[in-house]
């Protein structure tokens, strides 16, 4: 019961931080991640009328899907909003009201990450992704709209326009956490999307290499250190035993003629 006030805790405090500017967005974590939740297609905003599907990567059972939304507070996947289809909670008819935070949860009552899903009855989205995408990757971002129109798209984050691009996409080919902020985007003529929280995961630092294979390293390294001494020593062996055996025969010699020359 604790775990489940808290994870209603953080979904209000998410929710209510997701307005604004100032926070750095819905994308945040509660707990370590044991599971995660997934959404079909993978975006953030829908146009009303349309469906998504929302599901829990998690190997253990007895997850559900939960929202929180402006209409319903720590609400989860019913026959009043949605409908389980396999291990997905499916929303066939999108409206506004959809709009908020989606989470998994365990029956223990731990969470997941939660994501912002927007719904808009205007004419424009920016299909941009839901969840946090990795630094250095490529990142498209679309800007739909339900009418057919071949304009260009305006690009805007944080309210500042960015580029205008000759087809209704616009891609940053290596993100960084400095292409973090709120996107949107415009068609002129047809409307302007609503705003959708870009996160940027760091890069994960390099795992150091195990002990036991530091030891291995090292030992090879003494070994390739040591070889060329090594084989010096017995090269220099191999020749002082072969002088050796060279000067044996004439000293065998001297000491038969010194022998011959005392008994005559």
């Amino acid at each position: 019961m604790e775990i489940t006030m808290l994870c209603l805790i953080f979904c209000l405090n998410t929710l209510s931080s997701s307005g604004t500017k100032d926070e750095k967005g819905p994308f945040m974590q509660l707990l370590v991640e044991k599971f995660s939740i997934r959404v079909i297609p993978g975006r953030s905003q829908f146009f009303k009328y349309s469906s998504v599907s929302l599901g829990c990567e998690s190997s253990a059972g007895g997850n559900t899907v939960k929202r929180n939304t402006s209409f319903r507070r720590q609400d989860s996947c019913s026959c009043s909003w949605g409908r389980f289809n396999g291990s997905f909670c499916t929303i066939s008819d999108l409206y506004p009201e959809d709009s908020g935070l989606y989470w998994c949860e365990t029956e223990s009552g731990e969470c997941s990450h939660a994501v912002n899903i927007t719904v808009t009855a205007g004419s424009v989205i920016l299909e941009s992704p839901v969840l946090p995408v990795m630094e250095g990757d490529a990142v498209t971002l679309n800007c739909t709209t339900d009418i057919p129109s071949n304009l260009p798209a305006g690009f805007y984050r944080d309210g500042f326009f960015i580029r205008t691009g000759s087809t209704e996409e616009m891609t940053i080919h290596s993100v960084s956490k400095s292409d973090e902020g709120f996107y949107k985007c415009s068609i002129s003529g047809v409307g302007e999307s609503p705003e959708s929280w870009l996160a940027v995961r760091a890069s994960p630092p390099a795992a150091p290499p195990p002990a036991a294979l530091l030891s291995v390293s090292r030992l090879m390294c003494h070994v390739v250190v040591g070889t060329p001494y090594l084989l010096s020593t017995i090269l220099l062996g191999l020749i002082f035993r072969d002088r050796r055996r060279a000067t044996q025969p004439d000293e065998e010699q001297d000491r038969s003629h010194a022998v011959i020359m005392e008994v005559e």
